[in-house]
């Protein structure tokens, strides 16, 4: 496991239990602006750990999503079993393509997560925070808040956008910390891919035979230019809707109750009312964002970084987690959790034209169920010592595994 003492190895091992998320991202960012990484199961990919590097590169037409650009890929170097096949080769959606295909695909996604929709959904969530609040209520003192509020509000949201029956979310909750660990499943990463395919496969047959009022039968009655989507565009783009539209907002709420309740000073500014509750929500996506390293960019030609040529074919990864705390976007103090930090300029939701078309909803839904907490729990406190909680073991999603807090 990395730590920030002694001399940076030449290539960098990324702990696969993801450990220390924090020192791991210093070690990135002292070894340079582009890194050399070795991910779990010994998978090679380049990590871009600066916030100016990051930022530019997230705009070069020279770095593509399609992994038909992996080199190592296409020679058979990765084994269909690596952990995080699914996660680096996801299917025929907009995360995955470029120029004219993703702007026709994101078009569709992007119209249900304007400003003024997301607006429109506020009186819901502001429901759906006071029920789960309700039900915190009657089951403490101690609960496992990422369980019980941060996972269903977000889940419910989304799920409700789709069409996905309640009685499914938890299932799918399971099957996505699956997928995003980086350790070997049990079952294996391609029986859990077989589950996620074959639930939006079946939301698919199922709202082309009876059409309802979701944004799975928008998407699928939707006449865009290039034509309707197939089945598997539509498939491919519910199975990256699903997780994105409760993963991030599940670890913003639960990084952003953490980071409050480790540092009382900061979760005093905001119960002042000197600091706001976007403040703490901008402030949480820099310093401990949803999203630890972003896969994957292949460049179609030698890029330099800085002093060091990216060879064409080669996976790049985004660090949000390393450039979160780069001292040279965010000053001398970017190791620090301060909610009065102003201008937060961070990079969590990414940049250019594949940027969260989702992070309107997540940054709602953290701005409404945040300051709802903690009114309605005044004496909120983590019901074990901050050292002692447990990260998710992945090295795509900063997360802990739960945060058992103490309600009064």
């Amino acid at each position: 496991m990395p730590t920030t003492g002694g001399p940076v190895p030449a290539v960098v091992a990324l702990d696969p239990l993801a450990r220390d998320s924090a020192a791991e991202g210093a070690v990135l960012r002292a070894a340079g602006p582009v890194v050399a990484v070795e991910l779990p199961g010994g998978v090679r990919a380049w990590a871009v750990t600066r916030y100016a590097e990051a930022r530019a590169l997230l705009t070069d037409q020279r770095l593509v999503k399609d992994a038909r650009q992996w080199r190592a890929l296409q020679r058979g170097e990765v084994p269909r079993d690596w952990p995080l096949i699914g996660v680096a080769v996801p299917g025929p959606s907009m995360v995955t393509a470029d120029g004219e295909q993703h702007r026709r695909l994101r078009a569709l996604v992007a119209q249900a997560f304007t400003p003024r929709r997301v607006e429109l959904l506020r009186p819901r969530i502001e429901q759906l925070t006071a029920q789960l609040l309700d039900g915190l209520a009657a089951g403490g003192p101690v609960v496992d808040l990422k369980a019980a509020f941060a996972f269903p509000l977000p889940m419910t949201v989304i799920g409700t956008l789709l069409g996905v029956d309640p009685a499914d979310h938890g299932y799918l909750r399971e099957l996505y910390e699956r997928f995003f660990r980086s350790v070997p499943d049990p079952e294996g990463i391609q029986a859990i891919v077989a589950a996620l395919n074959a639930f939006v496969d079946d939301l698919v047959r199922r709202r082309r035979a009876a059409p309802g009022d979701d944004l799975t039968s928008a998407l699928l009655a939707a006449d865009v230019e290039g034509g309707a989507l197939s089945d598997a565009e539509a498939a491919a783009t519910l199975r990256v809707l699903i997780a994105a539209g409760h993963e991030t907002t599940v670890n913003l709420i639960t990084n952003a109750v953490r980071a409050l309740l480790t540092h009382p000073d900061q979760l005093a500014l905001v119960r002042s009312g000197r600091v706001g509750w976007a403040a703490v929500v901008e402030e949480s996506l820099r310093w401990t964002p949803p999203t630890s390293n972003f896969l994957f960019r292949y460049p179609t030609e030698d890029v330099a970084v800085g002093t060091t040529v990216v060879p064409a074919g080669d996976p790049v990864l985004i660090s949000y987690n390393a450039i979160g705390r780069d001292p040279l976007q965010h000053g001398v103090t970017a190791e620090l959790f301060d909610v009065t930090r102003d201008p937060v300029r961070h990079l969590s939701f990414g940049h250019g034209p594949h940027v969260c078309p989702g992070s309107p909803l997540a940054r709602l839904e953290a701005q409404v169920a945040l300051p709802a907490l903690f009114e309605r729990f005044p004496e909120l406190r983590l019901a074990v010592p901050g050292d002692r909680l447990r990260p998710a073991a992945s090295i795509v999603l900063n997360s802990l595994q739960e945060l058992p807090v103490q309600l009064f």
